[in-house]
């Protein structure tokens, strides 16, 4: 249907640019308009109510309507409503939010760099790890290695360290030079041998990653590896036991940097106040953002130890300056936000609450859905899952991609109140709210089990149309 000329769709389809969207479908399906947030729930401009099962992108963590939040951005708009960092000059919400983060890193912490967003910090810390081997006299330790399914970002740096087709084709991406080296994807679901438990999977890839990294020149070539604790975009992969430790002991062999992705994971996603925490992890360097501010405003971090600041500060000291940064690097009202936030999670212990309602969504989306016939894995940690689509739950086997399973699973979703986001081989992300509880966990999966049950009616009548 075409929308009405001048409504808000059809000003939408006129004017705007859609990140990770058919631009072209686009021009003839518009967008959902959103008009207003309360708690885990937002409404569209013809006031539908929906729950947001994704927090909006992994990120709005206490919902889409703290009113402490937006009263620490007014208190602080009025009271210096910008300021940058360049050249030392500073402020004091940016060196509250740095003292705090350091306070609650999983590991050994110098520095922060602020940036806006998670590709800008995970750009930034890629810059960070070149910049010091310079310093440090190794030009040639510049490989940097992720996973296939990897999300880190779309600029152009970060979407080389993805791993994902759609951020590669007709970008030119990864950048070329041979710098970016990408590894296996840890999700024993399909990559795992016949019989392969996950631990002998887990030892299996960090030989992989090993054997990679004597063949892209060891030691004097390798300078780091990006990790998220659990993948988000790639379809919300959970490492098989004991992946990690195996994989940090290869790293520290070849002494090569830990670059831990906490965009996602970070503030309780996971059960704990980090991904890293939940999977026995020691970063160097710790990218995180989302809901470092709720996302309220955008900002991101970059932690790194001491280590890593000690190679930017010999390399800054040789040039002159450091010469990288952004006019919003630590903005003051970003910054306000983002502590009002931490301070909300301490006082309302929301770790807890997360570890609580996330093993209560974990259990009933596997009771609910883990025997569904469309429905090959269901799998999570804390308040992160997945549900992948299949054709043939036996085989594990994908479903047509000519039928659009997971779009329309989407859209089925908004029909019945769910918004929904479909990632590779249809797999559907499920991250709401931190702040949610377990009857709106309950109300989102009655309305997801509505939802996969009309799709598997669709999908049924087109195989014996078919026929």
């Amino acid at each position: 249907m075409t929308p009405p000329r001048n409504s808000n769709a059809a000003r939408d389809i006129a004017n705007v640019l859609h990140p990770y969207t058919d631009a072209k479908a686009h021009l003839q399906n518009g967008p959902l308009v959103i008009t207003r947030g309360k708690g885990v729930r937002i409404y569209d401009e013809q006031g539908k109510e929906y729950i947001e099962a994704l927090a909006g992108l992994w990120c709005a963590s206490l919902g889409f309507d703290n009113e402490r939040l937006v009263q620490a951005a007014t208190n602080q708009m009025r009271k210096l409503p910008f300021y940058h960092s360049f050249t030392a000059k500073s402020h004091e919400p940016m060196i509250d939010l740095a003292e705090m983060l350091i306070e609650r890193a999983p590991a050994p912490m110098s520095k922060v760099f602020f940036g806006n967003s998670g590709s800008e910090a995970n750009d930034s810390a890629l810059k960070m790890v070149w910049y010091m081997n310079n310093a440090l006299g190794r030009p040639k330790k510049k490989k940097v290695f992720a996973r296939l399914k990897a999300y880190h970002g779309i600029t152009l740096a970060a979407a080389s360290l993805t791993g994902l087709p759609a951020n590669h084709k007709l970008f030119d991406a990864p950048i070329a030079g041979g710098r970016f080296c990408h590894v296996g994807t840890p999700h024993h679901y399909h990559e795992a041998k016949p019989g392969e438990t996950e631990e002998a999977f887990a030892t299996r890839l960090a030989e992989e990653l090993e054997a990679r990294i004597i063949e892209e020149g060891g030691a004097e070539e390798c300078a780091a590896f990006w990790a998220e604790p659990v993948m988000g975009a790639g379809g919300v992969i959970v490492p098989p036991k004991t992946y990690f430790e195996k994989i940090q002991a290869v790293l520290k062999k070849y002494d090569m940097l830990f670059v831990v992705d906490e965009v996602i994971c970070g503030f309780g996603r996971t059960g704990n106040y980090w991904g890293a925490q939940t999977f026995n992890i020691q970063p160097d360097i710790l990218v995180c953002a989302k809901a470092l501010s709720s996302s309220y405003l955008p900002i991101s971090a970059v932690m790194v130890n001491e280590t890593v600041f000690q190679g930017i500060a010999e390399g800054s000291s040789a040039v002159g300056t450091w010469g990288h940064g952004f006019t919003y690097s630590g903005h003051p009202v970003a910054a306000a936000v983002a502590i009002e936030t931490l301070r909300i999670y301490d006082e309302t212990n929301i770790v807890a609450h997360a570890a609580e309602v996330g093993a209560h969504m974990q259990a009933e989306m596997r009771r609910r859905f883990a025997d569904h016939p469309l429905v090959g894995e269901v799998r999570g940690v804390g308040l992160i899952a997945g549900i992948e689509l299949t054709s043939d739950k036996a085989a594990r086997k994908p479903i047509d991609p000519a039928k659009k399973a997971g779009a329309r699973l989407c859209k089925l979703g908004e029909e019945n109140g769910v918004i929904l986001r479909a990632m590779m081989n249809d797999s559907m992300g499920f991250s709401p709210p931190l702040i949610i509880t377990k009857d709106e966990v309950n109300e989102m999966l009655d309305r997801v089990g509505k939802s996969l049950d009309a799709l598997a009616v669709d999908l049924r009548r087109e195989s014996i149309a078919a026929v």
